[in-house]
């Protein structure tokens, strides 16, 4: 029958041998160079998938699991490029200004490279001459600074005379053993490391030898090689260790202001790769730390999958906007980071998916925040804070020029010589369709512009080259959505301007009051804070307290009740620095005496009429120049840092010490 026939052939062929699914994973663990501990976990859980079906949900969770530990950089670095002079021509050649930021910048750099370059000086110790000769000859082509000592006692001298990162000594000799001076030495400095030599090997020794601190422990004959491996090894941890316990940077500052591309410069000048890791709205811990394989579909975190996906261990590796971490019952994100950005912990990081050690000192973490006081305290206390500032109208504008208008005329099909904007037609959009710290909506009005410029060159209205003034610049982006608010208002009544600091750079406000009859009762809205309420209490109860002395009528809180209001109610306000504002706008309600509009302050006051320094002076200068104001009063324990501001920050406008509030009354009211 043909059916029997066509089994029996079927039965006839040789049976194919299939592939073993585990042999290319045992090929690769059998190639990489995985640390013990990870070997012998992928190992383990290898002999364990050889046992179990394929076709059980659990045997695809332990082979992903293994493809990613063998994914992950365990030893791939990149080398630093350690040209400072090559870090600081990277960092201005994308960056203009910000020579504060940049300074400090370098100097983290400078401080890595004095480190990583500093000569490894190791001391080789043992009293067989032709041991010791030869143990200092392969070290010295390795580059290292080698001292030599032929019993502990000399050892002993050497090291109080000269700090040694490694000390490599025999463990028999006279006079000193080798485990004398590993106690000695770690007793008087246990940073150096010390390697155990002897003939005499045993389980036992070696075992007291690494409990009283040895690094490592060979034995003779001794293969010179594996000591240069090993030494080599223990003095790039160490080394590794060193430049890892630099602070973690934080850049600070409102949005726009150059901190993430600080951020990739500052990974462009080392030639490490570069990693950006959003944290804001960050709730789950499991985000970062990862799952533990139980789960279904669980993962790893994501500081290891960025890390697998650079292919390094070592990039500069940005947490932006770590201060809009949020918390719920799924954990705390920030307590993660404790871990992550601790020199001291991050050696030894501990993933859930993984589930073993990783070290991640070698990454050079950056954070970013728009405002470090919203950070838990122990993670502020872990990072070094790098305040980015405002930029100056002229600073926009060379920025704008330079380096926004070349890239916006790229993006829109336009070369550098067909289109020019004058420095009115820059300003005209500084100051007229942007009001902000940094260059984001700069940058978007200079590119809708080239936009504009390429409808009119298609439409035949516009002929290249041309050259845009302040008049066509209005004429393409319509009416200027910002004007001076100070110089457009008139000088009012009860009515006072203020200078304050936010996320968003340096602004304006203005403190409003009013007056009814009543019998003494004082309200306070606009959303205001606690010691913002506390500030307009003490200013009241200082103006009534002086009230002879302003010209106020003794009684007069005793037949009105007063209405202190701060516009843009929806907007949460808090902070001291008001408080010489509500006493100037109380004092003009009071008075009759109306307020100057091109005059506004800042400063906390007194409850006996001193002001007190405040921070953010730089943005609220700029504030107050891009609002039009001619004179601040500021208080008179700021003078000091005002000195040290840029030129141009200092002569935007006028500026006026004042020790106590009367001083400031009389700058700002009108006679």
């Amino acid at each position: 029958m043909p059916f029997f026939r066509r089994m029996e052939e079927t039965a006839q062929r040789p049976v194919e041998e299939k592939p073993e699914p585990l042999a290319e994973l045992r090929k690769a663990i059998a190639e990489a160079r995985l640390p013990e501990h990870a070997r012998q976990a992928v190992t383990k859980e290898l002999e364990r998938l050889d046992k179990t079906d394929p076709s059980v949900a659990e045997y695809s969770v332990g082979y992903n699991w293994v493809q990613f530990v063998l994914a992950l950089p365990w030893n791939a670095a990149t080398p630093d490029n350690l040209d400072l002079a090559r870090a600081e021509r990277v960092l201005n050649e994308d960056h203009f200004g910000l020579s504060r930021v940049k300074e400090r910048v370098l100097e983290h750099l400078a401080a890595s490279i004095m480190v990583s370059s500093r000569p490894r000086r190791v001391l080789v110790v043992d009293d067989e001459r032709i041991a010791l000769d030869n143990m200092a000859y392969v070290l010295g082509k390795d580059g290292h600074e080698v001292l030599t000592a032929e019993n502990g006692r000399q050892a002993m001298e050497v090291l109080a005379r000269t700090e040694c990162d490694l000390v490599i000594t025999d463990l028999k000799m006279n006079q000193m053993d080798g485990l004398e001076l590993l106690e000695r030495l770690k007793a008087a400095s246990p940073q150096t490391e010390l390697i155990l030599v002897t003939g005499f090997a045993t389980v036992d020794t070696a075992v007291n030898a690494l409990k009283k601190g040895a690094a490592h422990y060979l034995p003779k004959p001794l293969n010179l090689d594996v000591l240069r491996s090993v030494s080599r090894d223990i003095l790039d941890a160490k080394a590794k260790s060193r430049v890892a316990r630099g602070p973690i940077l934080c850049f600070s500052g409102p949005p726009g202001t150059g901190k993430t591309s600080i951020g990739r410069g500052v990974a462009a000048a080392l030639g490490r790769k570069f990693i950006r890791l959003s944290m804001a709205g960050l709730r789950d811990e499991a985000e970062l730390r990862g799952h533990r394989r139980t789960y279904v579909g669980a993962m790893p975190g994501r500081i290891l999958a960025e890390l697998k996906r650079a292919e390094v261990n070592n990039p500069v590796f940005m947490l932006d906007e770590v201060d809009k971490i949020g918390k719920d019952f799924r954990g705390d994100p920030a307590s993660v980071l404790l871990e992550v950005l601790d020199p001291e912990q991050n050696r030894r990081f501990l993933d859930y998916y993984l589930d073993m050690p990783f070290d991640l000192s070698g990454v050079m973490f950056i954070t970013t925040a728009n405002v470090v006081e919203e950070l838990p305290r122990p993670l502020y206390d872990r990072m070094e804070a790098i305040p980015f500032q405002s930029y100056t109208p002229l600073e926009k504008r060379r920025i704008a020029r330079d380096y926004i208008a070349p890239r916006q005329m790229h993006g829109a099909g336009l070369r550098t010589k067909d289109l020019s904007f004058t420095d009115a037609a820059l300003d005209t959009v500084i100051d007229g369709y942007t009001r902000e710290a940094g260059l984001r909506n700069l940058d978007r009005e200079i590119g809708s512009l080239c936009r504009k410029v390429d409808l009119q060159v298609l439409a035949g209205k516009l002929r290249l080259p041309a050259s845009l003034d302040a008049a066509e610049v209005t004429a393409l982006l319509g009416p200027p959505r910002f004007r001076p608010e100070a110089a457009a208002r008139a000088d009012a009544v009860g009515v006072a301007t203020g200078l304050v600091y936010s996320e968003y750079g340096g602004q304006i406000l203005f403190i409003e009051t009013a007056r009814m009859a009543g019998g003494g009762g004082l309200m306070l809205t606009g959303s205001l804070g606690e010691v913002l309420k506390e500030s307009a209490q003490t200013a009241l109860s200082y103006i009534r307290s002086r009230a002879g002395e302003l010209g106020i009528a003794p009684n007069f809180f005793k037949e009105c009740d007063i209405h202190v209001h701060i516009p843009a109610g929806a907007i949460p306000k808090d902070g001291p620095s008001a408080g010489v504002t509500i006493a100037v706008a109380l004092v003009s309600l009071l008075s009759d005496r109306p307020a100057r509009s091109d005059v506004a302050m800042t400063g906390e006051m007194t409850l006996s009429g001193r002001l007190l320094p405040v921070g953010g002076l730089r943005e609220k200068l700029l504030a107050a120049q891009r609002a039009g104001v001619m004179t601040v009063v500021l208080p008179k324990a700021n003078e000091i840092e005002w000195r040290v501001l840029d030129e141009d920050v200092r002569q935007a406008v006028r500026v006026v010490f004042a020790e106590t509030a009367i001083e400031a009354i009389k700058e700002a009211l009108q006679p």
